[in-house]
């Protein structure tokens, strides 16, 4: 896995919404755009995760910051979740991966016991220009949002 790091260019992409239209990194150019991946739609970590980023929009609109969610989910599964959890931003499918190897986050995983390939939990703030500017990838799900908030309000 040799995941992005600040200073880097993301990779343009272009991947289905939950409504199956196409959302392409480089239509986003002049904001700012969080992408942030997570392993699975409706589970108890991501679930958490997007409520928190669901609760500070208003904060993220006020920074020009437009948010990207990114699961190897099928498109029919996104729907459920935004509706279920009421989510204000945009969750895009990514089932075979190909955006989260580009971003390096796709890669070995432990759980109970049981080695897999999937994806880390990891989030990316990609400026105006289209290159990453801030990489989160130590937090706890529960405060993702707080540590975004953190870092727009005051660079740390």
């Amino acid at each position: 896995m040799n995941t992005l790091t600040a200073g880097d260019a993301a990779p343009l992409f272009s991947l289905p919404d939950q409504d199956g239209n196409p959302v392409a990194l480089e239509s986003l150019k002049g904001k700012k755009v969080l992408v942030y991946f997570y392993p699975k739609a409706m589970t108890p970590g991501c679930t958490v995760q997007a409520q928190g980023l669901r609760d500070i929009q208003n904060e993220l609109q006020q920074n020009n910051v437009v948010v990207l969610g990114i699961s190897p989910d099928a498109v029919k599964r996104l729907p459920k979740f935004i509706e279920k959890e009421q989510l204000n931003f945009t969750l895009l499918s990514d089932e075979d991966h190909t955006v989260a190897d580009a971003f390096g986050v796709w890669g070995p995983k432990k759980f109970m016991g049981k080695e897999y390939d999937g994806i880390h939990r990891i989030t990316f703030l990609i400026d105006e220009e289209g290159n990453v500017e801030q990489v989160f990838n130590k937090f706890k799900t529960k405060e993702h949002h707080l540590v975004i908030l953190n870092y727009l309000n005051n660079g740390e």
